[in-house]
C-alpha cells in the first residue's frame, strides 16, 4: 500500500520571475520502504522533504499522504497529521537544552491524543535506541551520537507512519554516523517507513532505494540489490 503518492509536484518561489525549486516530481513510497533522497546542495531534496513532511505546501501537482489529499487540508489539519503520523530527525538534533533526555522524547506526546502513559512509552523507545541508561541525563551531558539517538526516539514515540531524517549523520563523526545508520536500518527491518535526505553516497546506500535529484528534478529512481546493501553494511561498521 502506498503511504505517499506524488504526481507532477512543483514548488516555485517568486511572482513575476518564478524560480523552480521542484519540478514535476512523480513517485510513490510504500509502507515499510527505506528510501534515500540524494542530491547536491540546491538540488531540491530539502524542498521535497519539507513538502513530504507537511512543513511546506507544493505550488502545484498532487500529493496524497495516507490516502489523504494534502491540498484539501487546512493548517490545523496539517499540524495534527504532522504531529501524529510523521517523526522528524534533523542534522542539528533540535533538542531542548537544559531538559532531560526523557522529557525531550515525551514532548511530542504532550500535543497528542495518544498521551496516556507518555513516560512509559518514551522509556520504551529510548531503550530501543540504546539509551535506557541515559533517561535522566540532560542533553548537554551526552555526546552528539547520543543526541541523535534521542532525536530518533522522539521521532518514534508517537508510532509515526514515517520517519523523515534530514542529513542525520551530518554533524557526527564517522563512527557515530555509522551507528545512527545501523539504528535506522534496524528500525526499517522492524517495519518502520524511513525517508532519508542526504548528499552522501555511503549514507544513501544504507537505504533500499535511492531517488537522485538535480536542479529540482528527479533524475533517477532505483532500488538497491540486497547484495549491494549488505556490502555497504559491512563498510560502515
Amino acid at each position: 500500500m502506498s503511504l505517499i503518492e506524488v504526481k507532477n509536484l512543483k514548488r516555485t518561489f517568486g511572482e513575476e520571475v518564478k524560480t523552480y525549486a521542484l519540478k514535476n516530481a512523480t513517485f510513490n513510497i510504500d509502507e515499510g520502504e527505506f528510501v534515500a533522497i540524494m542530491g547536491p546542495s540546491g538540488s531540491g531534496k530539502s524542498t521535497l522533504m519539507h513538502i513530504l513532511g507537511l512543513l511546506d505546501r507544493a505550488s502545484g501537482g498532487d500529493f496524497k499522504f495516507n490516502n489523504k489529499k494534502v491540498s484539501n487540508l487546512d493548517d490545523n489539519e496539517l499540524a495534527t497529521l504532522r504531529n501524529e503520523q510523521i517523526g522528524f530527525v534533523f542534522q542539528s538534533f533540535n533538542l531542548l537544552q537544559r531538559t532531560t533526555v526523557l522529557d525531550n522524547v515525551t514532548l511530542p506526546l504532550t500535543y497528542s491524543k495518544n498521551n496516556f502513559h507518555a513516560k512509559q512509552r518514551a522509556e520504551e523507545v529510548l531503550k530501543k535506541v540504546g539509551l535506557g541508561h541515559r533517561l535522566h541525563h540532560y542533553t548537554n551531558q551526552i555526546s552528539g551520537g547520543e543526541k541523535q539517538r534521542v532525536a530518533i526516539a522522539r521521532a518514534l514515540v508517537n508510532n509515526a507512519s514515517v520517519i523523515l531524517a534530514d542529513e542525520p549523520t551530518g554533524n557526527l563523526d564517522s563512527k557515530s554516523g555509522a551507528q545512527i545508520m545501523e539504528i535506522l536500518q534496524k528500525l526499517n527491518d522492524d517495519g518502520n517507513t524511513i525517508i532519508l535526505v542526504t548528499h552522501e553516497t555511503y549514507t544513501a546506500e544504507c537505504a533500499k532505494r535511492i531517488i537522485k535529484m538535480k536542479d529540482g528534478e528527479i533524475i533517477s529512481d532505483k532500488k538497491l540489490s540486497n547484495q549491494r546493501r549488505a556490502h555497504n553494511n559491512d563498510t560502515i561498521k
